[in-house]
């Protein structure tokens, strides 16, 4: 079945915004008396909160008590500290605007809460090309990344069945996620992830530009 809809991560994937997640965690668990490392929680980023705080630390939650308070602190410091200095991916706009041209389904299909999607789609250039499109966000699914929830609720959204759609993502949480909703993945190096760790994608790109620049042999080339 021809694929007919794309679905867009969009942390990491079209704005650099992985190593920001990090410090933000930092930061947030800081103010909660932890001392958590910034090498630690960074390979975990691309994960949901709730499944990344009790593998930092086992005796919380991110789901009530001082986990979910610092989750929510992670929140604020990204729209309100972060946000403002985060980049786009390259080629970002470009992508979607091709992507918009070539007639797929676009489905942004973000974990982030609706105030946090808005800061990041400002910082991917790419707000006004999506502002139509369908969305999820966190209140969307029961369970984050790596559990298909997110990847189910966007294709649900987008009235697509899962052969009929690829995601672009860029953690190895992005591919199982995916994975287990039936969809695959081309994957960006954007977030900095090595190649192993994005071996299970369908293809590897530096990031959108270089997909862009081979966009004619992709598997989003129309036939």
């Amino acid at each position: 079945m021809a694929i007919q809809g794309v679905l867009l991560d969009i942390d990491g994937t079209l704005v650099l915004s992985n190593d920001a997640h990090a410090q933000a965690w930092v930061e947030a668990f800081a103010d909660y008396g932890y001392n958590i490392k910034f090498e630690d929680v960074r390979p975990l980023i691309g994960m949901g909160g709730d499944q990344l705080i009790p593998q930092i630390l086992p005796e919380l939650s991110g789901k009530e008590g001082v986990g979910k308070k610092a989750a929510d602190r992670r929140k604020e410091l990204i729209i309100e500290k972060f946000s403002a200095n985060l980049a786009p991916a390259p080629g970002s706009r470009q992508l979607v605007q091709r992507l918009k041209q070539d007639g797929y389904k676009l489905v942004v299909a973000s974990s982030a809460t609706s105030q946090e999607l808005s800061s990041l789609l400002k910082a991917g250039e790419v707000e006004d090309l999506l502002s139509e499109e369908p969305t999820t966000t966190s209140s969307d699914t029961e369970a984050s990344k790596p559990e298909p929830d997110l990847v189910q609720s966007a294709l649900s959204k987008g009235k697509l069945q899962p052969e009929q759609a690829i995601m672009l993502g860029d953690t190895p949480y992005d591919i199982q996620a995916a994975s287990k909703a039936g969809v695959g993945v081309i994957a960006f190096r954007t977030g900095d992830f090595d190649d192993t760790q994005l071996a299970d994608a369908l293809a590897i790109y530096d990031d959108p530009a270089d997909l862009l620049e081979h966009y004619e042999s992709s598997l989003l080339a129309k036939q």
